[in-house]
């Protein structure tokens, strides 16, 4: 079992930044070799953000976030940041973190955490 525990959402303007945090935690975690970021709009489908590779650290993100979003992770923490610059409107949606045993980033993710909300004003 693995657990993920995101934090670090909240209202910006839009041009601001946030970081969101996601600490993991649970026996089986070291089998998890990806880690991402998903975001979900209210009346859309869930999304791909970013994700990193827990060994290496080789990072893949989404073209909406580009040269916005950074992902890092912290191995003695065991926990994975996504800096968000320049945040837009269209940021807006609950920001989720999953595990994965997938060596690829759009592999199969089978651990989620419970979401944080992101709202940018405009």
């Amino acid at each position: 079992q693995v657990q993920l525990v995101e934090s670090g959402g909240g209202l910006v303007q839009a041009g601001g930044s946030l970081r969101l945090s996601c600490a993991a935690s649970g026996r089986t975690l070291s089998s998890y070799v990806m880690r991402g970021w998903f975001r979900q709009a209210p009346g859309k489908e869930r999304e791909f953000v970013a994700a990193i590779r827990w060994r290496g650290g080789s990072t893949y993100y989404a073209d909406s976030v580009k040269g916005r979003f950074t992902i890092s992770r912290d191995n003695a923490k065991n926990t994975v940041y996504l800096q968000m610059n320049s945040l837009k409107p269209e940021d807006t949606a609950v920001y989720y973190c999953a595990a994965s045993r997938a060596w690829a980033w759009d592999g199969s993710y089978d651990y989620w955490g419970q979401g944080t909300q992101v709202t940018v004003s405009s």
